[in-house]
């Protein structure tokens, strides 16, 4: 911190003594800044409207998964580009109720998709159980993706 003050502060000298030489230097600088921030924007932006094309279904399916797993999940890539990864969250509610029902402790688990998903393709696979809170039985209830998190091919 006291570094970034003693930069600001050598700026601003600079700026008052040679105002001729530091103005179209802050200029150039400034102008870099932005062309950065920008590109970061839209690339977010990309990837947010990649994620939002996604179609991803959960259903608890103890007579067709493995015991140990029995969370069906499906995945659509609508996207127009191939799916490189991809990592969620799981959260559960019962019907109706904006309630996560997952105790989220350290230890809950980060699901992760396909490696690679092409366009127009789906992949199903069955999951582990998140751990739910007491009291509450996993064929009552919703399971949710929260926490997309994912990448594309260009």
């Amino acid at each position: 911190m006291l570094f970034g003050a003693i930069l600001i502060l050598s700026w601003f000298i600079l700026l008052i003594r040679y105002p001729s030489k530091a103005l179209p230097v802050t200029l150039l600088a400034v102008i870099g800044l932005f062309i950065v921030a920008s590109t970061v924007i839209w690339q977010e932006n990309r990837e947010k409207g990649h994620l939002a094309e996604l179609e991803l279904r959960f259903n608890y399916d103890p007579q067709n998964c493995p015991a140990d797993r029995p969370l069906a999940v499906t995945l659509n890539n609508a996207s127009p580009n191939p799916l490189l990864e991809l990592q969620w969250q799981l959260a559960a509610y019962r019907p109706g109720d904006s309630v996560n029902l997952v105790e989220n402790t350290y230890e809950s688990p980060r699901y992760t998709g396909p490696g690679d998903l092409q366009p127009g393709s789906s992949w199903n696979n069955c999951l582990p159980l998140p751990p739910l809170r007491s009291g509450y039985r996993a064929s009552s209830l919703e399971f949710r993706a929260e926490r997309l998190q994912g990448s594309f091919a260009n």
